[in-house]
């Protein structure tokens, strides 16, 4: 998960309101809970130690979510009396509200993270249309259209039906050519994890073959064809199985470079000293272990991060205060341009360690 977008909440001080709500479910009396929700809010962070101008802020950003058909969630992050952040979820959250010194943003790796945009291609002779599916559903792109004649083969074997063979041969390799060209510009432009063809084997075998390498590396054909009620089953297990792959392959490199010319590291001391050094390339959490629960010193900026209060005041924290590491770790890391992956659903004893983990970005040289 690329971090880029908490850029916002890494350039001003805390503490800070990280509310998660839940907009899933609609009803006639939607408007009526929504304002209780966003009352409820206020007044647990106004338990919790908030001040009144951003409760106020907060309540006012829920309450407005009444007006709003959003599908699954939103999350919240607010300051001194502004909500400075407000994300899209793709995932339905529990209810929650925090108060803490720096944004509770963790658990975004699971309610707003990993997911794959998916590129499809719905293909016929003709041309192709084309949309991206993401966990917030599907929409239009765009649409190519070939060479328009002659687009069907002739059976006999007639010499001037055969010349009409060869230019439907040859008219579908042009727009498979046409078509792959496009598919590989669109990729780009949307940054899709993964590209999916949907249509006749052959077509799609034939636009397949002239897409870039790299590309082919990321697309498959799907078995269904457009119209079938099992094809968005199967564009939904092919991102769930994206997620998974980019999981295990991270997992392995953990597991293989850990230990080795400090290429990958485990345990909050470690974590902290390489985050304050912006060697982290991707942070690893499992956002149920033990780890991600202790506590660290911060400062009002990122890298002000520290096993120790008398640390963090040597680093220029002006008043330390205690954070959660795995809050701390992700505001650090997104400071430094660093990515963070969810191993929460990895197999038993494949994620770090006490739950937090990294790949690092250049090694150490040996003494």
């Amino acid at each position: 998960m690329d971090l880029a977008f908490l850029t916002p909440l890494c350039d001003r001080p805390g503490p800070w309101a990280s509310v998660y709500v839940d907009t899933s479910r609609h009803s006639e009396s939607t408007t009526e809970e929504r304002s209780v929700e966003a009352f409820a809010v206020q007044r647990a962070l106004a338990s919790a130690g908030a001040d009144e101008a951003t409760g106020r802020a907060v309540r006012s950003a829920v309450d407005e979510l009444q007006h709003t058909r959003e599908p699954i969630g939103r999350a919240l992050f607010a300051a001194h009396g502004e909500v400075v952040l407000d994300l899209a979820l793709s995932t339905p959250p529990s209810a929650r509200a925090h108060w803490a010194p720096v944004p509770r943003t963790t658990p975004l790796l699971d309610l707003a993270g990993e997911d794959p945009l998916c590129l499809v291609a719905y293909i016929d002779r003709k041309g192709a249309d084309l949309e991206v599916r993401s966990a917030r559903g599907a929409a239009d792109t765009s649409s190519v259209t070939g060479k328009p004649w002659p687009a069907h083969r002739a059976a006999s074997a007639d010499w001037s039906e055969r010349h009409l063979r060869l230019d439907a041969e040859h008219t579908w390799e042009h727009n498979a050519a046409e078509l792959a060209s496009t598919l590989a510009n669109c990729q780009a432009e949307t940054r899709a994890d993964l590209l999916v063809l949907v249509g006749d084997a052959r077509e799609c075998a034939a636009v397949e073959s002239r897409l870039p390498k790299q590309l082919r590396e990321h697309t498959m054909r799907a078995r269904h064809g457009a119209g079938s009620p099992l094809l968005d089953a199967e564009l939904e297990r092919a991102r769930a199985e994206c997620v998974a792959y980019r999981a295990e392959r991270d997992l392995e490199r953990f597991a293989a470079e850990r230990g080795r010319d400090d290429a990958a590291t485990a345990g909050v001391p470690a974590l902290v000293d390489a985050a304050r050094q912006h060697r982290v390339a991707e942070l690893l959490v499992d956002t149920a272990g033990p780890d991600t629960h202790r506590e660290v010193w911060v400062g009002d900026e990122p890298d002000q991060l520290a096993m120790r209060r008398t640390d963090a005041l040597a680093l220029g924290a002006g008043e330390p205060a205690q954070a959660r590491a795995d809050d701390a770790l992700m505001r650090c890391a997104a400071a430094n341009g660093a990515s963070a992956l969810s191993v929460t659903a990895a197999a038993p004893g494949a994620a770090p360690a006490g739950g937090l983990g990294a790949l690092l970005r250049w090694t150490q040289p040996r003494e």
